[in-house]
């Protein structure tokens, strides 16, 4: 018992001490508090998204010569690729939240007989509204191909129309689907910065030896310089969060307790990364130069500015062990969908994998720096 209050004191002023050492530095407050602030207000007007490929299933009820067709056009156009052939509907909620289909075509029994009379035939196009740029641009790519059939069928006059619905983001806001998959990226940079300088920061100080002769384990020492970048980018998502609900009025539909488990399992990678970082930096330049070098690549493999599916297949490999993929899918899909923690628990994963391999990972470099 005495062994256990003994450390949980130790851990306590250790804690204490960097926190302090954090927050009392203006200049550490600005780069701490300023970058969230603006990038939160800058990404959300500003952000867009490309498209390269579109997957989606499709219901076709008609079974005619006529819905084979626009259906082969769509095949055709080497952008979209049917993933699914769906019976009935019960099977397009399933067939979007896997992601297995950013849309999913239906086509009714009568679409045949409508054409075959003259008269206008309705296709109704359920999309993923969690990518809204993406959803547009394939929009206006099947508008396009309804253009040229309705040409080549009967000149100018509108055959087909198109009916659309789209789940999780009705009106296709590119905000909604930008600024939650930011809670993620935002503490990736948050943290890599606070972990890796927590290091480098005592060397340059002149604090480092001071601190190697104090009663504190190797491991204890990096703990305590975990817990306190873990404090700040809690403090930091739950103003993204803010941001989000109250200036963007994006619905938050998920679980709170489901969100902060993802961000918290999410950071815990991120500080193993950082505090790696660190325990193999000399200084703070350093610790810049590798947290840049590590940020770039982690942020466009995370699937948050681009589909991971039009990434080369090498890439997409790549992506496995960066744990912000992971946490930009699990975030997104609690926020915006509401998904429960067992349909994210897939997510987790990764992540703690990343976690149980940095964190003793950086535990030995650190300890063979002081050797």
């Amino acid at each position: 018992m005495n062994n256990i209050m003994t450390f949980l004191l130790k851990f306590r002023n250790m804690c204490r001490k960097e926190l302090l050492t954090t927050l009392k530095d203006p200049a550490t407050r600005i780069v701490l508090f300023l970058p969230v602030v603006l990038q939160g207000i800058l990404f959300g007007y500003a952000a867009t998204y490309n498209l390269d490929s579109v997957p989606y299933a499709c219901i076709d009820n008609s079974r005619s010569a006529t819905s084979v067709e626009f259906l082969s056009r769509l095949d055709g156009t080497g952008v979209f690729q049917r993933v699914q052939t769906l019976m009935n509907a019960d099977g397009i909620a399933q067939s979007i939240d896997s992601n297995k289909a950013m849309m999913v075509i239906s086509i009714d029994s009568d679409f045949e007989r409508k054409l075959a009379e003259g008269g206008s035939a309705a296709i109704q196009v359920i999309i993923d509204g969690r990518n809204t740029m993406t959803a547009a641009v394939a929009l206006g790519y099947i508008n396009d191909i309804i253009g040229d059939f309705n040409a080549e069928r009967n000149g100018n006059e509108q055959l087909i129309n198109i009916e659309t619905r789209a789940w999780y983001n009705p009106n296709l806001i590119t905000r909604w689907s930008f600024l939650p998959g930011m809670i993620a990226a935002l503490s990736l940079i948050q943290i890599l910065m606070l972990a890796g300088l927590s290091v480098a920061r005592e060397r340059e100080q002149g604090t480092f030896d001071q601190l190697l002769v104090t009663p504190l384990s190797s491991t204890e020492i990096l703990i305590g310089k975990a817990v306190p970048p873990l404090l700040i980018g809690m403090m930091q998502v739950t103003f993204i969060m803010i941001l989000c609900v109250f200036w963007f009025k994006i619905p938050l539909n998920g679980s709170l307790l489901t969100l902060y488990l993802t961000v918290f399992i999410f950071m815990l990678s991120c500080i193993g990364i950082g505090l790696s970082i660190s325990a193999v930096s000399t200084s703070m330049q350093q610790v810049m130069v590798y947290t840049f070098v590590l940020m770039m690549p982690m942020v466009l493999l995370s699937g948050l500015a681009t589909p991971i599916r039009n990434m080369p297949e090498i890439l997409q490999i790549a992506t496995y062990a960066n744990p912000l993929r992971f946490g930009v899918d699990a975030i997104r899909r609690v926020y915006l969908e509401g998904s429960t923690l067992a349909q994210v628990a897939h997510n987790f994963i990764p992540m703690t994998a990343v976690a149980a391999v940095t964190l003793p990972l950086a535990v030995r470099l650190f300890r063979n720096k002081l050797t």
